[in-house]
């Protein structure tokens, strides 16, 4: 479940730049992504919408997370539980916890008796919301990139293909969205430092959420192990290109080595309890 939080709330802390209160600015993510995930958007247009909807989603996150060190009550710690169901729900919840974590989210991976995957994200409210955002939208448009691309003839596996491309353009997404969210923060403390503000930094307000949300997380789920993901097909770079021209910020990232894609780092497990109540926690390094 997720806490309320005052969305229309006074805009303190907002970076120089910005004059836009909160909840303006995450429509206005919400238009950009509405319009980037249209039938008949070129690849190039959505990569521009989404570039400059990832920069906004940046910026409102840090005025969120700023005004809340002056206002707790605007911006609350927080929690709420995805269901994700098949086709491919254990990729949508590696999307998931990947965009989450870069949004200084802790995710937990939930057994479920049916089908499917149940993710626990815990967060500051304003997060976990624009992690749904953005999750939404990524969805939709990772799901038209698979479908426009062509299993390649000589694969063995068209299943094992399309996982490894989808697992490709998470990664790829990820790393657009932890590196727009990087560039606001220096933006916001370059402008806090010409404006010779007082208060704390904004690496110091966003090290103080992480923490919190981190102890929220391991009270709940205090015995964790660690679990890897791994994938056989070889669509991963085909799937990694793709999510760049979703492109989450303005700096491009290259694919990483071959050596270290063979085996990705997301989940840590839960150990020692009961069959049912096993989980694994999805670190936000």
């Amino acid at each position: 479940m997720r806490d309320d939080h005052g969305g229309n709330a006074a805009h303190f802390g907002a970076t120089a730049g910005n004059t836009q209160p909160p909840a303006e600015l995450l429509d206005r993510v919400r238009k950009l992504l509405a319009k980037a995930e249209a039938e008949g958007v070129t690849p190039h247009e959505a990569e521009a919408l989404t570039a400059k909807a990832a920069e906004l989603m940046a910026r409102y996150g840090i005025d969120r997370a700023r005004l809340g060190a002056l206002h707790p009550e605007t911006d609350r710690p927080a929690d709420r539980v995805f269901d994700l169901d098949n086709p491919w729900a254990a990729v949508k919840a590696h999307l998931l916890s990947g965009l989450a974590g870069a949004l200084r989210c802790q995710c937990v991976l939930l057994n479920r008796r049916t089908p499917g995957s149940r993710v626990h994200v815990f967060g500051y409210a304003s997060d976990i919301e624009r992690a749904d955002i953005l999750f939404t939208s990524l969805l939709v448009q990772m799901a038209r990139g698979l479908a426009g691309h062509e299993v390649p003839v000589a694969v063995s596996s068209a299943k094992a293909w399309r996982r490894s491309w989808m697992l490709g353009y998470a990664s790829a997404v990820v790393a657009r969205v932890r590196a727009a969210e990087q560039e606001a923060a220096d933006a916001a403390d370059a402008e806090r430092g010409a404006a010779a503000d007082g208060g704390p930094s904004t690496a110091l307000v966003l090290a103080d959420r992480a923490m919190t949300i981190r102890r929220k997380a391991q009270q709940a789920y205090p015995r964790t192990r660690q679990a890897r993901v791994t994938y056989t097909g070889n669509g991963y770079s085909a799937g990694y290109r793709e999510g760049q021209q979703a492109d989450i910020g303005s700096t491009k990232l290259g694919p990483r080595t071959a050596s270290a894609l063979s085996r990705l780092p997301l989940f840590t497990e839960r150990s020692g309890q009961p069959r049912q109540r096993q989980a694994r926690v999805v670190p936000c390094a």
